[in-house]
């Protein structure tokens, strides 16, 4: 093993673990991307935690009081993991998801589903997904984002950047409330930006989110980051998740008593900024997913693509997956991204990734679309 290599891994391993929850840092960091060398320093110190069956669809689908008396909001502690995704860091807050930010995909399914009402087969898809390159598949834990820097430590341990901050993936360039990657904070809420949110809200929405606004910001965002990014990447899977994040608050922050699709944006900014459901709020009177998305999509279309070094560079590429090759997501996903971060996986979580990987393919399960095997069968 290269020699620093070697002291950089022994540093990981050895350095003295911060608790959050009792749960040791090392537990929950991805080990995508790791060399050989490496995991075979940290998997020995793993506690292996076999894949869990995803739960399925919820009995009870209907709009339902969520901030209530067994779920009250607690803001965040130090060590306690906060991301980019308002929807998660909310469900942490008011305890649907373990409050510390540290969850089986388990656990996050049926908090998505308890929280918001997102739908069974959509929530597990996006789960396993951001799973398979954020979590960590031997002890079957994910953080929803980073942590909040630390205080008391002597000498202070840097803030961790990993989890659902990790870039390109589930989080990626042009978010609608968090900046860009290469700017250097890609997880927190941007008043900036959210400044933006609510002006275009204010012209195309008569003061309020809805698709029609979503459409528009979401073009704003993309030429925003054209424009200041010279590293912008959007390109499968970012293409859809940005997508996917302009209804989600339309689909999962209204009042599931209202039936309008307008969202208030006093309600938008506890979601965002806050970390909290509205006073009294009820979640979606029926199962959601990314509702609307087709019309965001075609509101202003672009093709997959990115800047190539320079701002104002951007190149549409056509080895991406877009809204009408959908299994070239899945394929490509599994082939290049999930591959490329576990090349040559042996053993147990050669195990691992291989059950992880079938619950993300029960989402398609199509003759059309059949399942692909990086790994092997």
């Amino acid at each position: 093993m290269n020699p620093l290599l070697k002291v950089v891994a022994l540093a990981l391993i050895t350095t003295p673990f911060i608790q959050t929850g009792a749960i040791p840092s090392l537990h929950y960091r991805s080990l995508a991307g790791l060399t050989r060398e490496e995991l075979e320093l940290i998997l020995p110190r793993l506690e292996v935690a076999p894949p869990e069956n995803p739960p399925g669809p919820q009995n009870d689908t209907s709009a339902k009081l969520v901030d209530d008396a067994a779920h009250p909001w607690q803001a965040p502690g130090p060590n306690d993991m906060r991301g980019p995704c308002p929807g998660l860091n909310t469900l942490a807050s008011h305890g649907y998801l373990p409050r510390n930010g540290i969850a089986t995909p388990a656990q996050i399914i049926n908090a998505t589903a308890l929280g918001f009402n997102m739908e069974n087969g959509i929530a597990r898809f996006v789960t396993y997904a951001a799973f398979l390159v954020d979590g960590n598949p031997i002890t079957n834990l994910m953080s929803i984002g980073g942590k909040s820097t630390l205080t008391g430590e002597d000498p202070p341990e840097p803030a961790i950047v990993g989890g659902l901050n990790t870039h390109a993936v589930f989080e990626g360039d042009a978010s609608m409330t968090r900046a860009d990657t290469a700017f250097g904070d890609n997880h927190s809420f941007n008043q900036t930006l959210w400044d933006e949110f609510a002006d275009f809200s204010n012209r195309f929405g008569a003061g309020k989110y809805n698709l029609t606004v979503a459409g528009e910001l979401r073009f704003q965002r993309i030429q925003d980051s054209i424009a200041t990014n010279p590293q912008f990447s959007f390109v499968s899977p970012r293409f859809f998740t940005a997508y996917a994040e302009s209804t989600f608050p339309i689909n999962f922050f209204i009042d599931g008593r209202q039936t309008d699709g307008q969202l208030d944006l006093d309600d938008a900014l506890s979601f965002f900024r806050d970390m909290k459901y509205p006073s009294g709020f009820f979640r979606a009177p029926k199962p959601m997913s990314a509702d609307g998305i087709d019309q965001v999509a075609a509101a202003h279309p672009i093709a997959p693509g990115a800047n190539n070094g320079t701002v104002n560079s951007y190149t549409p590429d056509p080895t991406s997956a877009d809204f009408s090759t959908f299994c070239l997501l899945y394929v490509n996903f599994v082939n290049q991204t999930v591959k490329g971060l576990y090349p040559n996986p042996t053993g147990v979580l050669k195990d691992a990734l291989n059950r992880n990987l079938d619950f993300l393919y029960d989402f398609i399960d199509s003759p059309a679309c059949p399942q692909v095997f990086p790994f092997g069968q």
